[in-house]
């Protein structure tokens, strides 16, 4: 079996200094081997746009799917949208689609922090579902997902039928051998059944 292939970049100084603990990328493991898809690399950088730059791209070419977390907020240090961007060699510009969507919910209260909502490397596609009010952004093979835990899950959860292939089915035999004496038939065994290893 051939699986789709995944990589996970969670972007944010928090998670490397230990201010905050990630939960994404745990949550995704198990939504992505459960929906069949190979996870192959986690990575955690900080926030700085020529590091999401150059990360996205290489994985871009890598893997089937990239799922970025984190850094695509109101503030200074959410840059993910312009690292994006910058790994695409593409401009970032404000999406009219996003812009009315944001207008409508803050009405009166409209701020350029909010703006910087609409803002996206040209040429994202916007993908709705599930319960989720606000879309996912899709540039090329990147999934650009959001840090906050809750948002981030009900993205997921919208995403799943997008990207289910077979999906894997775990079994357990239980011995009471030591795996130095066993070591050989696992050995035989992988070498016949490789898939075994996803």
């Amino acid at each position: 079996m051939n699986a789709s292939t995944a990589a996970i970049l969670v972007i944010g100084d928090e998670i490397l200094s230990g201010k905050t603990e990630d939960q994404n990328a745990r949550l995704l493991i198990g939504e992505l081997r459960e929906l069949g898809v190979a996870l192959k690399t986690i990575r955690i950088i900080p926030d700085e746009i020529e590091e999401v730059a150059g990360t996205v791209r290489e994985l871009s070419e890598r893997f089937d799917h990239v799922f970025t977390s984190g850094g695509v907020g109101p503030t200074h240090d959410d840059i993910t949208m312009e690292g994006v961007a910058a790994a695409f060699g593409r401009p970032v510009v404000e999406h009219p689609e996003l812009r009315r969507g944001i207008e409508q919910f803050v009405g009166s209260r409209l701020s350029p922090a909010h703006l910087k909502m609409a803002q996206v490397p040209e040429g994202a596609r916007l993908l709705v579902g599930g319960h989720v009010a606000f879309p996912t952004i899709l540039v090329e093979n990147v999934y650009i997902l959001p840090g906050i835990p809750e948002i981030f899950q009900d993205k997921v959860v919208a995403l799943r039928d997008r990207l289910r292939t077979r999906p894997w089915h775990l079994r357990q035999v239980l011995v009471r051998e030591n795996e130095t004496r066993i070591a050989e038939f696992l050995n035989a065994t992988l070498a016949a059944f490789p898939e075994l290893l996803l």
